[in-house]
C-alpha cells in the first residue's frame, strides 16, 4: 500500500511539472503578448508588467509577480492550517514561477497581438490542459483559489466558489480599464475555452450514448442488440403509470457510431417502442475504458 501511495505521489508531481510547463507556455506565448487578462495572479502579473514598463521603463516580469504574490498567500495558509497543508500546491506555485521564467526565453512565432481570437482560443486551450493536469494531481497553482481558501477559513459563511468568482471578476474588470473593452471580450472567450478544456480533462473525454428502451418485446430487442450490435443491455423493472402494467425497461450504453444500429434494431422489432437517448460524459468498464489511470 505504501508503495502504491509513493507511486501515486510521484505521478502527481510529474503531472504538476508537465501541467505547469504547458500553463506557462500558454501564458508567455499567447496571453501575455496579447494582454489578455483572464483573472488570477497571472492576470495581475500581466497588468503589473505592462504598467511597470509603461510608467517606470522597467518591466517587472510575470514570473516575479507570480512568485511575490503566491509565497505570502501560502505562508498565511500554512500558518492557519499547518505545515502539511497544500504541499503539492506550494510546489506547483513555485514551479509555475520557474516555468514562467524559462519559457519567457522561447522565441514566440505567433503574432498574438494582431490576432486576438487565435490567442484566446489556443492560449485558453494550453492553459486549460496545463491547469487540468495540475488539478488531476490534486493540486492548484495557488493564486485566487488560495486567497479564497484563506478568507473562507476566517469567514466560514462565504462559499469558496463565490469568493473566487468575485476576485477573478475584479481582476478582469481591472484589465478592462487598462487594456480596453476589446481585449476584455477576448479574455472572456479565453476563460470559456479554459473552462471547457479543464472540465474535459477532469470529467473525461470518453463520450458515449445511453439509451432507455421501453417495449413489450424487450427480451427480443436485448437478444438482437447482443447478437448484432455486440452490446449487452440491462433490464430494469418499470411500471406504466397510465396502463398500470409492469414492463422491462432496457438500459444500454453504446458508442456514438453504434446508436444508429440500436435505433434500427428497436424499430425493426417494435415500431411502438419508446426510446430515450442521452449523452454520457464518460464510461469506465468492460467494453469501454478499463484503465482509470489514464490522463484523459
Amino acid at each position: 500500500m505504501e508503495k502504491l501511495n509513493n507511486n501515486k505521489e510521484l505521478k502527481d508531481y510529474i503531472l504538476i511539472l508537465i501541467g505547469t510547463t504547458i500553463l506557462a507556455l500558454g501564458i508567455n506565448l499567447f496571453l501575455a503578448p496579447s494582454k489578455l487578462v483572464t483573472g488570477g495572479v497571472t492576470g495581475v502579473a500581466i497588468m503589473v508588467e505592462y504598467l511597470s514598463k509603461t510608467y517606470l521603463n522597467v518591466a517587472i516580469p510575470i514570473w516575479l509577480t507570480n512568485f511575490a504574490i503566491n509565497i505570502p498567500l501560502f505562508a498565511i495558509a500554512i500558518k492557519q492550517r499547518g505545515i502539511s497543508f497544500g504541499k503539492k500546491s506550494l510546489f506547483s506555485a513555485i514551479y509555475l514561477s520557474i516555468a514562467l521564467w524559462y519559457t519567457a526565453f522561447i522565441p514566440n512565432p505567433f503574432s498574438a497581438e494582431s490576432d486576438l481570437l487565435l490567442a484566446a482560443i489556443f492560449g485558453g486551450a494550453l492553459i486549460g490542459v496545463g491547469l487540468g493536469l495540475v488539478l488531476r494531481a490534486s493540486a492548484t497553482t495557488g493564486g485566487t483559489d488560495m486567497l479564497a481558501t484563506i478568507i473562507k477559513y476566517k469567514y466560514e459563511k462565504f462559499p469558496i466558489s463565490k469568493l473566487m468568482m468575485v476576485v477573478d471578476s475584479s481582476i478582469i474588470i481591472m484589465g478592462f480599464f487598462i487594456f480596453g473593452a476589446r481585449k476584455a471580450m477576448y479574455a472572456v472567450i479565453c476563460v470559456y475555452v479554459v473552462t471547457k478544456v479543464v472540465n474535459s480533462l477532469l470529467e473525461g473525454m470518453h463520450f458515449a450514448i445511453a439509451a432507455f428502451i421501453i417495449s413489450d418485446k424487450s427480451d427480443e430487442i436485448a437478444r438482437e442488440l447482443l447478437e448484432n450490435v455486440k452490446r449487452g443491455a440491462t433490464g430494469i423493472k418499470a411500471k406504466g403509470m397510465y396502463t398500470k402494467k409492469d414492463k422491462d425497461m432496457l438500459f444500454v450504453v453504446v458508442s456514438k457510431k453504434e446508436i444508429h444500429s440500436v435505433r434500427q434494431v428497436v424499430k425493426n422489432i417494435d415500431e411502438k417502442a419508446f426510446i430515450t437517448i442521452t449523452n454520457v460524459r464518460e464510461v469506465l468498464g468492460e467494453g469501454f475504458i478499463e484503465d482509470t489511470n489514464t490522463l484523459v
